[in-house]
């Protein structure tokens, strides 16, 4: 995973704290947005470059949406075929008000993305913790879990690879389907921070047992 070019797709929180980890493996990065002109200043922040989506999705071998999960079902839909990229979902179904998730129990927005995005190895992750987390997954006492599901093995070792890299505890959670589960732990992740005002500094770990 030496100089791979990654296309992050959206330039808000999310987009820019993946930015600033990435940024920091060496990894090229080309941010694909719908008014590039607006985003200059977080573009040069990383030395990255800076484009439509279409522009940052040409020549990179990895895509990560970062974007609500409303936008990234029109991004899957407006490339005509993703060319066996890989492409990983960082949403969430957030319904309006924070009120829990708009896609469950027998589908995923993971599961949804795929079957727009015509070409696409989906591997969802990056989805189950907050921004300032996914920037720098190292500073609290123990790694960030981090999970990774897809239907593609390869895909799937390959993300588990990158967020290993990242700093994060990244496991192999099995097929797509899988993300019906990993979206509603993020929901816990957003319930506790917010309603039950733990705040956003802190993330789920995973602990090995003795025996």
């Amino acid at each position: 995973m030496n100089q791979t070019k990654i296309a992050i797709l959206g330039a808000g929180n999310v987009g820019a704290a993946l930015a600033q980890n990435v940024s920091n493996l060496g990894e090229s990065i080309h941010f694909g947005v719908p008014e590039p002109e607006k985003y200059q200043a977080i573009a040069a922040r990383f030395g990255a470059r800076i484009g439509t989506v279409e522009e940052a999705i040409a020549d990179a071998g990895i895509a990560i949406l970062a974007v609500p999960y409303s936008a990234a079902l029109e991004i899957a839909t407006q490339i005509e075929h993703w060319n066996d990229r890989i492409l990983i979902d960082a949403t969430n179904p957030i319904a309006p008000g924070f009120g829990g998730l708009s896609v469950g129990t027998t589908s995923s927005a993971a599961e949804q993305i795929a079957q727009r995005a015509a070409g696409a190895r989906v591997v969802k992750c990056f989805n189950v913790t907050g921004a300032e987390n996914m920037a720098d997954p190292r500073t609290g006492s123990a790694s960030v879990f981090m999970p990774a599901a897809g239907d593609d093995a390869d895909a799937r070792a390959t993300v588990v690879a990158l967020a290993t890299r990242m700093g994060f505890d990244a496991i192999d959670a099995g097929p797509l389907s899988a993300a019906r589960y990993l979206e509603p732990f993020a929901m816990t992740w957003i319930h506790l921070a917010y309603a039950r005002g733990q705040g956003r500094n802190w993330a789920f770990s995973r602990m090995k047992m003795r025996g």
